[in-house]
């Protein structure tokens, strides 16, 4: 019935041309308004996975009690000294807090007044008590410092101190690191060079908890637009331009990086769109080089491609009415459509053009090629969209959109290959072939698989075999990072963020009833040996409190007067800076006699204070500007207080405390984060203690999961459905295992292929199957049909060079994919590539060998004995 409507549509559309390719063009211009008018997509790659599955309800949960969690963009700002990242990071989390434009929210995850009050607390008590011993010893040079912070005072902090070495207070050695980092650091200034100076590197010692980190954190929650490709690009290029703004550059010793979920989604899709213009336009050229090689004819290929192209457009239209808006996987439908269109396009041009070659006219020829396509047309259709739809019931939003879209797509190419192809056919009036439309020269091939039959068939059983035997080896990688360019600004980033195991974003986030239960649940998990450490509200109450905070107050009775001076020395003039490094300098040769360091830094000192003022004042931004951080972050912890739960700083523990009650975990992995098998024994472990549990890596494992299930019961649903309209069409089993046989074996040849090439199955090149499987079908749908309707020779046929150019337009158009500069988007056309090639191989090797010859014939055995069918 569906054969007999389809040449009733060819014979309508030979009959009236001109008014079928005008109905047409309304129908794509009609199109194109409401895609226009409607178009959508998202970029959320949420929104790829059903909201209901049970992982996703727990990342759900976690999300809505602490919204911070969700859409966050990480700032790295390095220092060359840690004065220079903490004055950094200060700087741009108070201009950022201002830019309510860009920003939702701005936090301190590592810094800001409560951890330089109470940092030192989260120590051991014995480095707290190295920490107050360093800052004691320091004393006779803090004093000076604080008083006088500028050149004057360096160097009068160095004479306060040369003067307890003449008195026997201390020994010279005792100034042997300070004397060399400042002749260092005044040196390269001198000489013209970018210095770099740190009085808290200067402080520390080893051990002493005084160790101050180069590198600051800022987190900020930046206002996304998902209607935009990038919908945090206008974020990061805020925060550049605030640290633009702000002088923190690589020529002032900082470094300010993006990274995170925001920034990473948007250089993905950048990456996509860095050479899309010439992978569009090898597509293109290679598409119609091989239709024209196809059809010998442009005005054959002028039809196709303009067939296509409303095909395309009708699709969108009508994609975006069933489901609203496209995501990152269903606009895969363009590949998917192309592809099929184009072997309904070349299976009728091809076969017109034989229908031409024996001397047929425009019409004739055109309603001969429908009348031997029309039913494996149909079939090939009918089974295809059965394919698609086998992904509706999955938990994989992203592929069931795309099998909604993709099966609408293929109602569309059928009607318009037998609508719109014929009218415009017969408005081009292509001229008739000049040679043989099939392939002669195939002829020997054609005896070969006849008479050697068994053996081809052995060869691809055990090949089948040995693609089998190799499943255990596919290797799955779902670990989206893997996916994206390793060099691209935020992927630099965060490859070397996520060397620290304390700041990986590979954490995995628990609820708990309330604090007390989460403390407890975190202890236990703080026992697995896959575990580093685990985080809550309670870990920012530092242990041994009554002990630390002695020490701190009684540093603080001794220090205070010295930090805090009363009376603050007067900017000096210039020269007063002169006469106070000519002083030192002196004092330095007298104490310092055969002291190669003192002596160095007296011979600077002296030098400096012959130079110009400029020298004077560059040398002051070098070691002085560090001092007012320095100096606030001694201060600091000096003041700490006892620290309880409930005075906690609330922007604090609202990060870790939900407003009902509940408490976040955060557990960090031991080990390489970025290490697949890493990520999986530790969410293993995690959730054999706390299977509620949800982040990146749960998130990442789980997702792994519900894509390769997805894939796995949409082929076993696609297989049966498709099976039955097989059966129902051919009535006999045996046909219907003729037509899915190759198909499968394709599946498995291209599965062993990416073992022996080390290719792993990700989140991209995983939509290359379902192409494998329409293509696979349609094909091996044309070759049964025809050999049930006698024909021999399948090699040598129309058929065959049908099939064969439909493989090549897509696979070499698809395969151009290969050269994108995004590593899935690549991997995904190597895999397109390696399964048409498999796919051509099993249609016009296996499959005539399967098939054998025609019901009721015999032909010849290499012994000349009948061989039955």
């Amino acid at each position: 019935m569906i054969a007999n409507f389809i040449l009733g549509l060819v014979a309508a559309s030979v009959r009236r041309p001109v008014a079928v390719a005008l109905l047409c063009l309304a129908l794509t211009a009609g199109a194109i308004a409401y895609a226009a008018g409607n178009f959508a997509m998202t970029t959320d790659t949420a929104a790829l996975i059903s909201p209901q599955v049970d992982w996703r309800k727990n990342e759900q949960a976690v999300e809505n009690a602490f919204p911070h969690l969700k859409d966050s963009l990480l700032i790295i700002v390095d220092g060359e000294t840690p004065e220079l990242a903490e004055s950094a990071a200060t700087k741009l989390t108070e201009r950022l807090t201002t830019d309510t434009k860009q920003f939702r929210r701005v936090a301190r995850p590592d810094g800001g007044a409560f951890f330089a009050r109470e940092g030192l607390m989260f120590g051991s008590t014995e480095s707290v008590r190295k920490a107050t011993e360093a800052l004691i010893k320091a004393q006779p040079l803090l004093g000076p410092l604080a008083r006088d912070p500028s050149l004057r005072g360096v160097a009068q902090a160095f004479g306060t101190a040369l003067t307890g070495v003449e008195q026997g207070e201390a020994k010279l050695a005792d100034l042997d690191k300070p004397m060399k980092r400042l002749g260092d650091a005044l040196d390269t200034s001198l000489s013209g060079k970018t210095a770099y100076f740190s009085w808290q590197e200067l402080m520390a010692e080893p051990g002493s908890g005084l160790d101050a980190p180069k590198r600051r954190l800022i987190l900020v929650q930046p206002k996304l637009d998902y209607n935009s490709l990038k919908p945090g690009e206008d974020a990061v290029a805020a925060i550049a331009a605030h640290a633009n703004a702000l002088g923190l550059d690589a020529a002032h010793g900082v470094s300010v990086r993006s990274t995170g979920e925001v920034p990473l989604n948007d250089e993905e899709f950048g990456s996509l769109e860095e050479n899309i213009g010439f992978v569009g336009a090898v597509m293109a050229l290679a598409m119609l080089v091989t239709l024209w090689f196809a059809t010998r004819s442009a005005k054959i290929v002028a039809a196709i491609v303009l067939s296509i192209v409303a095909g395309l457009i009708v699709t969108t239209a009508l994609g975006l009415l069933a489901v609203r808006e496209l995501n990152l996987i269903s606009v895969a439908f363009i590949p998917l459509f192309v592809g099929l269109g184009v072997d309904f396009g070349i299976q009728i041009s091809v076969r017109f053009n034989a229908e031409r070659l024996e001397g047929l006219d425009y019409a004739p020829a055109l309603t001969g090629a429908a009348t031997a396509l029309a039913a494996p047309l149909a079939l090939a259709a009918g089974a295809v969209f059965l394919g698609f739809g086998a992904f509706l019931p999955t938990d994989y939003i992203g592929i069931t959109e795309l099998g909604i879209i993709a099966g609408i797509g293929m109602i569309v190419a059928l009607l318009l290959s037998v609508t719109l192809l014929p009218a415009l056919l017969m408005l081009f009036r292509p001229g008739a072939p000049r040679r043989e439309v099939g392939f002669k020269e195939a002829a020997p091939v054609d005896r070969w698989l006849h008479t050697h039959r068994r053996h081809v068939l052995w060869a691809f059983a055990i090949s089948m075999l040995v693609s089998v035997a190799l499943l255990p080896f596919v290797r799955f990688d779902f670990n989206p990072l893997h996916l994206r360019n390793p060099d691209m600004p935020a992927m630099r980033a965060l490859g070397d963020l996520i060397k620290d195991p304390l700041r990986t974003p590979n954490t995995i986030n628990l609820l708990a009833a309330n604090p007390q239960a989460a403390k407890t649940m975190a202890a236990r998990l703080a026992t697995l040996p896959e575990v580093a450490e685990a985080i809550t509200l309670d870990s920012f109450v530092p242990e041994d409190q009554p002990a630390k905070l002695a020490l701190l107050q009684d540093a603080a009775l001794l220090l205070d007067p010295t930090i805090n001076p009363f009376d603050m020395a007067p900017a000096p003039s210039d020269a007063e800076n002169v006469a106070a490094l000519a002083s030192t300098a002196a004092q330095l040769r007298k104490v310092g006699t055969g002291d190669a360091t003192a002596l160095r830094l007296a011979g600077v000192l002296e030098r400096l204070a012959k130079a110009p003022p400029s020298a004077r004042a560059k040398a002051s931004e070098v070691v002085v500007t560090p001092l007012g951080t320095m100096l606030d972050q001694v201060r600091a912890p000096l003041t700490a207080e006892a620290v309880t739960r409930e005075t906690l700083p609330p922007e604090l523990s609202g990060d870790w405390l939900a407003k009902d009650g509940r408490a976040l975990i955060q557990v960090f992995p031991k080990g390489d984060s970025n290490d697949n098998a890493v990520l999986r024994r530790f969410t293993k472990a995690v959730r054999a203690v706390a299977p509620t549990a949800s982040g990146l890596p749960v998130a990442t494992q789980e997702a792994a999961g519900t894509v390769a299930w997805a894939f796995v019961e949409a082929g076993l649903l696609a297989l049966v459905l498709v099976s039955g309209l097989l059966f129902v069409v051919l009535r006999d089993a045996k046909e219907v295992a003729f037509t899915l046989a190759p198909v499968v074996l394709s599946g498995f040849l291209t599965l062993g292929s990416c073992v022996l090439i080390g290719q792993p199955i990700n989140f991209a090149n995983i939509i290359a199957f379902p192409l494998l499987f329409g293509v696979g079908v349609a094909f091996h749908i044309y070759f049964v049909m025809a050999w049930r309707a006698g024909a021999t020779d399948l090699l040598q046929s129309s058929l065959a060079r049908a099939v064969l150019f439909s493989a090549l337009a897509t696979g070499s158009a698809f395969g151009s994919l290969w050269l994108s500069a995004h590593p899935g988007t690549a991997s995904m056309g190597k895999i397109l590539m390696i399964s048409l090639a498999w796919t051509l191989v099993c249609a016009l090797i296996f499959e005539p060998a399967l098939l054998g010859p025609p019901r009721g014939s015999k032909v010849p055995t290499k012994r000349g004995a009948p061989e039955p069918a």
